[in-house]
């Protein structure tokens, strides 16, 4: 293996041009975990927030043991909402083994970027348990975008087992004082055939919000 190359590498991913950082984590992304970790964990030292985030990102391409406990490291010793968020996408990659911390990672951060992130990883799994837990935390949130994100993602939690214990909530938030949460409870419904969803949707079609009712318009004809 080029010794020489892979030092340009290493150079490359602290270049100032962000093309160049992407294209030598791209290129690293070929070499055998064991060369390319080591570069990514020390790149992840580094104080600034881009080259940790940058590393991150490099580390869910290689999916090794080595990998998976840099960044455990990782959210366990940073803070930044940016690298945490990206350390979310990477842990992601490793599987089930991830769902656990991703929602840990949730529960412990009141960053509006973490906590979205990870909800909307959560909505691509099968693990409708989690997502219910977390959207209930979202309802909580302080941040409407967060809050949002926690309604919608109760209208997939809709389509599973846990149809019953999320109705109550969506009933609940069809009439929230804030249009936005009505509005985003009509979208969570769509679909839904069940009698307590359809009634709701009437209702929201009935609302002082023109788009409340334009969303709740289209969850019915779907």
């Amino acid at each position: 293996m080029n010794q020489n190359r892979i030092e340009q590498i290493e150079l490359n991913l602290r270049a100032k041009a962000l093309n160049q950082r992407k294209a030598a984590l791209d290129e690293l992304a070929e070499f055998p975990s064991e060369v390319a970790v080591p570069i990514l964990q020390k790149l992840a030292n580094e104080k600034d927030v881009a080259l940790c985030r940058l590393a991150v990102m490099g580390l869910g391409n290689h999916q090794t043991e080595a990998s998976f406990q840099a960044l455990l490291q990782i959210l366990e010793h940073n803070q930044d909402g940016n690298v945490l968020a990206e350390a979310a996408n990477s842990l992601f990659e490793f599987g089930d083994v991830a769902i656990p911390l991703l929602q840990q990672l949730f529960e412990r951060s009141d960053n509006w970027l973490v906590r979205q992130t990870v909800i909307s990883l959560l909505m691509e799994t099968e693990h409708h348990e989690v997502l219910f837990a977390v959207a209930v935390e979202c309802l909580k949130d302080e941040t409407q975008t967060v809050k949002e994100a926690g309604i919608i993602a109760l209208g997939q939690v809709l389509k599973t087992s846990l149809q019953n214990q999320a109705l109550p909530l969506l009933t609940e938030l069809a009439e929230d004082l804030y249009w936005r949460n009505r509005w985003q409870t009509a979208i969570a419904l769509h679909g839904c055939q069940h009698p307590q969803a359809r009634y709701l949707m009437a209702q929201l079609q009935q609302d002082e919000h023109f788009r409340v009712v334009a969303a709740a318009l289209e969850s019915a004809s779907g």
